[in-house]
């Protein structure tokens, strides 16, 4: 027997005054009401942070769409969030990542990133999920690659989409596709 969905949507006639003004600024910014603010518009205040956080970190930080896709995968297969995982492995392959980068990550390896960049970020995020403060190495390549800001924006993106990954999770977000 297939796990219930644990999603408690609202129909629009149900929102509250302040659910109703978040979910239509919601739906002009983005054209629908994406899966985690089902979640989150139970708490219209919290939802509406949350998309000047996340639509900031995605499409305003100082990190590039790569950037953004590979943080995302990394920490979407750190609390093993399949939903957010199965989506931005998609789009980091559009983006060019070959495969093998993913294999490897979701392997627990070290994978191939020749951007070093790429690979400045996938070292500030490991160190990040990791217990204690992390390598001055790790930490002062990042700084020279990614500056202060860029190190203020990987974190700030781990943290937004662990609440992505883990709420996807916690209500049994099906991943598209493998019904």
């Amino acid at each position: 027997m297939a796990e219930q969905i644990r999603i408690k949507e609202i129909p629009e006639d149900k929102l509250s005054a302040e659910q109703a003004k978040v979910f239509k600024d919601l739906v002009a910014g983005r054209g629908r009401l994406l899966t985690p603010y089902k979640i989150w518009i139970h708490s219209p205040r919290l939802a509406a942070v949350l998309e000047t956080i996340g639509t900031f970190l995605n499409k305003a930080s100082s990190l590039s769409e790569r950037e953004v896709e590979l943080t995302i995968c990394i920490i979407a297969n750190h609390w093993k969030g399949e939903y957010v995982w199965a989506a931005h492995v998609k789009m980091c392959r559009d983006l060019g990542f070959p495969q093998g980068v993913f294999d490897a990550i979701r392997a627990g390896q070290v994978p191939v990133l020749d951007n070093e960049r790429e690979r400045a970020l996938y070292d500030l995020a490991m160190i990040s999920m990791a217990p204690g403060g992390g390598s001055d190495e790790v930490f002062n390549r990042a700084e020279k690659l990614l500056g202060r800001n860029g190190i203020a924006e990987v974190l700030a993106l781990l943290g937004y989409y662990t609440s992505v990954s883990m709420g996807m999770k916690l209500h049994r977000v099906p991943v598209p596709g493998s019904a």
